[in-house]
């Protein structure tokens, strides 16, 4: 198909989408024109700032915004730049989630309530300055990163910029329905359940799970008992490996500290021809979940898409066993820690307190329990990388020796808002997990995931699959997810509100 034609073939099997017309730059494009002088920090921050605020009523992806700031410290870049200076994102215009520190702004991360302004950066945020980057502002989240939508009565309601009356996912919701609509060219997210895959999935984005200690969490130490890291929503690998190498390194106090790597120079590489093991069979949950057919379809094809380019594909079975169990206790532990600090618990949703309560009960004893189990599990799951390990393509049939895990990244596409608006704990739980039922074993494990676009549903929906690896194999995955976006080209594709047709349209598929 020639660059002339007007649409080109998505991930999901019979799906078509029609080719964007220009819009806002991209990162590593924005740090390209202005180190080029063809563009200044000063307009890029303003067209940033413009858009955030037209996209209030209809998308809602900020709770605070660092207007005044962001202009002033825009104007400083570009005289920076003026003198000659350059840095990988100087004048580069960047958003943060709320549950990440921003000196002289309070950390709602989704809660209501007066709650002081932090004193100082987080570590991340402090390299994102370093590198020259503007934050312009802290995006929602749902209420201490719990579920997978981004809606609460502190801030509202925020949207899908695909189809509005649907969820951009959480609880990175936020962050990805700002890159998505193209508020900002990237975002920071975390990720202690998939709350960055997720809705990288439902939004048509890259979206990184860095391995545990490889973007710091300071000063939050262990974030949920190590189950929290975070990492970066972009349109493109290449954006995506910008942010991970500008925001990426230990504190001083971190107890997590991987070796370096150069996620940009990963994404420029060829992967090789790799042994890739394709499950589309979930972990154990309570809910016997199964993959929607559609999400089904476009995973699958995805995979053909890896066999075509010369990769081994088979089906593949990989042994979670009760990892649940490892997960549940850290998880409600984390939350009750961090709703036992609330000022105001009056104020938190009920579904909290619940959660509060729980995760008492878990903590302690339950919860060091669970973290030495930990390196159990990386040698049972780690055998399904490790044992035979046939790094030209091997045979079928042993099951062991991958290099890449492949799955959907959710189990369905992203629901509608509110749906599960008068649903107790229990049920909102439940239907998470049965949504939701992909990324968690790999936060559990602290090992990296991307997510990538797998295309979109008859309805015009976006769906996404998950790239798996062992231990630090972020420079693998992000250089197997170039391959792909080289050959699917996903990045073309964007919202309605960027001159396609409306999900569901004829010209959609």
């Amino acid at each position: 198909m020639t660059s002339a034609e007007p649409t080109r073939r998505t991930g999901v099997s019979g799906s078509r989408r029609p080719v964007a017309p220009a819009a806002p730059p991209g990162l590593a494009d924005s740090a390209r024109r202005l180190a080029e002088g063809t563009t200044t920090s000063a307009a890029l921050v303003g067209a940033a700032l413009s858009r955030i605020e037209a996209s209030r009523s209809t998308l809602n992806a900020f709770r605070h915004l660092r207007a005044d700031a962001a202009l002033a410290e825009a104007a400083e870049a570009d005289r920076r730049l003026a003198a000659g200076e350059r840095l990988p994102l100087l004048g580069v215009p960047v958003a943060v989630k709320d549950d990440t520190d921003v000196a002289g702004m309070p950390t709602h991360f989704g809660c209501d309530g007066a709650l002081p302004p932090a004193t100082a950066d987080s570590e991340a945020v402090r390299r994102l300055r370093a590198a020259g980057a503007v934050v312009v502002g802290k995006t929602n989240a749902c209420e201490l990163g719990q579920w997978a939508f981004t809606e609460g009565p502190a801030f509202g309601v925020t949207r899908n910029p695909w189809n509005t009356g649907h969820t951009p996912g959480g609880s990175s919701g936020g962050s990805a329905a700002a890159v998505a609509a193209g508020l900002v060219p990237a975002a920071l997210g975390s990720d202690g359940a998939g709350s960055i895959r997720i809705p990288a999935a439902w939004t048509h984005l890259v979206g990184v799970k860095p391995q545990r200690g490889r973007l710091s969490v300071h000063p939050y130490g262990d974030a949920f008992h190590g189950l929290t890291v975070n990492g970066p929503l972009a349109r493109t690998v290449a954006d995506a490996a910008l942010l991970l190498d500008a925001a990426a390194g230990p504190h001083p106090a971190d107890p997590h500290r991987p070796p370096a790597v150069d996620a940009s120079a990963a994404a420029r590489r060829d992967p090789g021809r790799l042994r890739i093991g394709l499950a589309l069979r979930p972990p154990l949950t309570l809910t016997r979940t199964a993959p929607h057919p559609e999400v089904a379809r476009a995973v699958t094809a995805l995979a053909e898409t890896l066999a075509r380019l010369g990769h081994h594909v088979e089906e593949a079975r990989p042994r979670y066993g009760l990892i649940g169990l490892a997960f549940v206790p850290r998880a409600t532990a984390g939350i009750a820690e961090l709703a036992g600090a609330h000022p105001e618990p009056g104020l938190l949703d009920p579904r909290t307190r619940s959660a509060l309560r729980t995760g008492t009960r878990l903590g302690g004893r339950v919860v060091r329990a669970a973290r030495a189990r930990e390196r159990h599990q990386h040698r049972r799951i780690g055998a399904f990388f490790e044992q035979g390990r046939p790094r030209s393509g091997g045979g079928a049939g042993d099951g062991q020796g991958f290099d890449v895990l492949l799955t959907p990244t959710t189990a369905s596409p992203p629901p509608r808002t509110g749906a599960c608006d008068d649903l107790s704990a229990w049920r909102t739980d439940l239907a998470m997990t049965a949504a939701c039922p992909y990324a968690w074993p790999w936060n559990v494990l602290g090992w990296p995931g991307v997510n990538v676009p797998a295309g979109f549903t008859r309805d015009g929906l976006p769906v996404g699959a998950q790239l798996l690896g062992p231990a630090r194999s972020e420079a693998l995955l992000l250089s197997l997810a170039a391959q792909l976006e080289a050959d699917l080209r996903w990045y073309e594709h964007r919202p309605p509100g960027f001159g396609t047709s409306p999900p569901g349209t004829a010209a959609g598929r």
